[in-house]
């Protein structure tokens, strides 16, 4: 469903995605997990054509993401990192927006932003502004955007950040029907216990750069999805100097 190949992308000095190639099979969750600075972001965001690689190629379906961007973006469905919604309309008028972006006629649009509303549980929410919507919500009305199209491929920054349990386990119920019916979802997070519970293949990033890749199971081994992440990437920093926190001000 995805393939990237040598992705490479720097900043002024700092390289930010170091020749990092993933390939995605169709029918599967991916996962990226890594920690602040990893280049998360970033190969997410040149794998969906929001920013330019310097080096390196991307595919969906075999269409190449850069050279043939209309056929490849049809396929996909993008939740991005720093959310930046029309928040002047409402969560209705955004779910139309989106949809009839997306090719959609009037009466499917207002059917599928019914069952997405539901799905998500924004019923109430419809009629007002996004802008009035709290951080969980607005993840929420952007994922319903992501999705109303019915993509092949929905690539996720982040997808559960400030999203209450009951919701987020709601999301994964969805994501994986999604998966099941021959859908593809790619993720990003920062909990590895959530990638280690939804996902069936993880790649750890760090520094730029693909550690380990893999099922869940290759990767992890004989421990946790977390202690293997922890020796890839080093040890925990220790607190030390810091004797004044104890020492209190009253």
């Amino acid at each position: 469903m995805l393939v990237g190949s040598g992705l490479v992308k720097k900043f002024g000095d700092t390289l930010a995605v170091d020749r990092i190639s993933v390939s995605v099979p169709a029918g599967s969750i991916f996962g990226f997990v890594g920690p602040n600075g990893a280049g998360k972001t970033t190969l997410l965001s040149m794998v969906t054509g929001l920013l330019r690689p310097d080096g390196g190629s991307v595919s969906v379906r075999g269409a190449d993401v850069w050279s043939d961007p209309a056929v490849a973006k049809r396929n996909m469905g993008v939740l991005p990192d720093r959310l930046r919604l029309f928040d002047r309309l409402t969560g209705s008028q955004l779910l139309y927006y989106a949809g009839t972006l997306r090719g959609l006629d009037a009466r499917t649009v207002k059917q599928r932003s019914t069952d997405l509303a539901a799905a998500f549980g924004l019923e109430d929410a419809l009629g007002r502004l996004v802008s009035d919507y709290s951080e969980g919500m607005t993840k929420k009305i952007a994922l319903a955007c992501a999705m109303i199209h019915s993509p092949r491929l929905l690539v996720l920054d982040e997808p559960f950040e400030s999203v209450d349990p009951v919701s987020a386990a709601n999301i994964t119920a969805i994501l994986h029907k999604y998966v099941a019916a021959g859908g593809t979802v790619v993720l990003s997070s920062h909990s590895m216990d959530l990638i280690e519970r939804i996902c069936d293949r993880v790649a750890i990033v760090v520094n730029g750069r693909v550690l380990a890749s893999g099922t869940v199971t290759e990767v992890r081994g004989t421990g946790s999805l977390e202690e293997r992440f922890l020796a890839l990437a080093g040890s925990r920093i220790t607190a030390e100097g810091m004797e004044w926190l104890h020492s209190f001000s009253d």
